[in-house]
C-alpha cells in the first residue's frame, strides 16, 4: 500500500471515529466499533493510532513534520523569526486543507474533556518545536526568555487566526488574519531592535500648543519610518 493510500485510510478511520463521537457519546464508542464501520480490523486501528484518543487527531503527527521540515529547509541566512512565521503560515493551510476534520473535531473538543485535553498536549508539541528551534537560531546576544516568548506570540496568533475561522464556521480568512498578526510580530522586532541599539534622549519641555505641534510632528515622521 502507497504511502498516500495509507494517509488516506488513517483520514478515513478519524473521520468515522468523530461521526460516531458526535452521535453516539465518546465513552459510548469502542475501538471495535470505530474498526467495524471503517471496514477494517481492529489491528488496522492501532497501526495507525496508538489509543483512542488519539482517534481524533490523524493530522497532528504530519503536520508536525512539515513544520520541522520547513524549518530545517530554510535558507542559512534566512532570519530564525521568518523561519518560524513561514513554517506557522503552512501549517495552517495544511489545517485548512481539510476543513470538514477541523470544523468536526473543535465540536468534539468543546464536549470531550479527554479530547480536549489531548489536543493541548499535541499542540504543545509544535510549540516545543518552534520554541527550540528559536533558542538555537536567534544570536547569541538575545535575552534568554526571548526564543520562549516570541513561540508563545506566534503560536497564539496562529491559535486565535484559527479558533476564529473555526468559530465562524469556516467563514473568516484565517490566511489573512494570521498574515496580518506576523506583520505585527515584525513590526514589535523592528522596535525592539531600535529601542535596544539607539540611545534614549529624555528631555523636558514646556507644555505648550507649539510644544503638542511639535511632538505630534516627530510621533508622524516616526509613523513613516516604521
Amino acid at each position: 500500500m502507497t504511502s498516500r493510500r495509507i494517509l488516506e485510510t488513517k483520514y478515513r478511520i478519524s473521520e468515522t471515529a468523530m461521526a460516531l463521537f458526535l452521535e453516539e457519546g465518546y465513552a459510548n464508542v469502542t475501538v471495535e466499533a470505530v474498526a467495524e464501520a471503517s471496514s477494517v480490523s481492529r489491528r488496522t486501528v492501532f497501526r495507525h493510532f496508538e489509543s483512542k484518543d488519539e482517534l481524533a487527531f490523524p493530522d497532528h503527527t504530519e503536520r508536525i513534520r512539515l513544520v520541522e521540515r520547513c524549518l530545517v529547509e530554510s535558507a542559512p541566512d534566512t532570519d530564525p523569526v521568518e523561519a518560524v512565521v513561514a513554517a506557522t503560515e503552512e501549517s495552517l493551510r495544511d489545517f485548512l486543507s481539510r476543513p470538514e476534520l477541523v470544523l468536526r473535531r473543535y465540536k468534539l473538543t468543546r464536549v470531550v474533556p479527554e479530547l480536549r485535553k489531548r489536543e493541548v498536549i499535541e499542540h504543545e508539541r509544535y510549540v516545543a518545536l518552534t520554541r527550540s528551534f528559536l533558542r538555537d537560531h536567534l544570536s547569541a546576544d538575545a535575552p534568554p526568555f526571548q526564543s520562549t516568548a516570541l513561540a508563545a506570540l506566534i503560536d497564539a496568533i496562529h491559535r486565535s487566526a484559527l479558533g476564529n475561522w473555526v468559530r465562524s464556521g469556516g467563514a473568516t480568512d484565517a490566511v489573512a488574519e494570521l498574515e496580518a498578526g506576523m506583520e505585527w510580530v515584525r513590526r514589535l522586532m523592528v522596535q525592539q531592535s531600535t529601542f535596544s541599539t539607539s540611545p534614549l534622549l529624555l528631555a523636558l519641555l514646556p507644555d505648550t500648543p507649539q510644544t503638542r505641534r511639535v511632538l505630534t510632528s516627530l510621533r508622524d515622521a516616526a509613523e513613516e519610518l516604521r
